[in-house]
């Protein structure tokens, strides 16, 4: 006899300055799915430094604990549907571009953990600073990062969902996607 069924797990993700963590909220709340912040935001502000290689699996390790709170609450909550405010797909992007590779451990764990469900939101809005959090403010920066995400999502298998447009246009396509996706189409 089987436990509860695993839930759907939708991951919320791209380059910086996107609008990932108000749209994982936005989902968490409409779906009423239990979610995961994306870590590295909480830890470079309690760092309040710049990051370098040995952040890399410290930010890993959390990234997964907090997506595992967030399993842990849906498991309780008999929930269908997990948000996750990035994951450790990110986690690899970034390590791979800012210093040249990622441990191993993070990539397989990346592949195994993949979600279900890949909204790559677009760097089609403005860019706005966020202290020590952003730095790809050019644009060509920007569309070369997508296109890193985009890869490394190719390179787990992951089933994408391009997110693209105004503010109440990503809402409403990612709304829409996840919607799809959890009836089965």
């Amino acid at each position: 006899m089987g436990g509860p069924a695993r839930p759907f797990v939708v991951v919320v993700t791209g380059s910086e300055c996107t609008g990932k963590t108000t749209l994982a909220a936005n989902l968490s709340a409409e779906f009423d799915a239990p979610s995961s912040p994306e870590f590295a935001r909480s830890y470079v502000d309690a760092k309040r430094a710049l990051l370098n290689a040995s952040d890399v699996e410290p930010i890993a390790a959390g990234q997964l604990a907090v997506e595992r709170a967030a399993e842990f609450d849906a498991a309780a909550r008999h929930a269908r549907l997990v948000v996750r405010d990035t994951d450790l797909v990110s986690t690899t992007v970034y390590a791979r571009h800012y210093y040249g590779s990622c441990p191993g451990w993070i990539e397989a764990a990346a592949r195994r953990r993949a979600g279900d469900l890949y909204l790559l939101l677009c760097p089609d809005v403005a860019w706005v600073p966020d202290g020590l959090q952003r730095d790809l403010s050019d644009e060509a920066e920007r569309l070369a990062m997508h296109a890193r995400f985009r890869d490394a999502l190719a390179s787990v298998g992951a089933r994408v969902v391009e997110i693209r447009g105004s503010w109440a246009d990503r809402r409403r396509q990612a709304f829409a996607a996840v919607a799809a996706a959890v009836a089965g189409e």
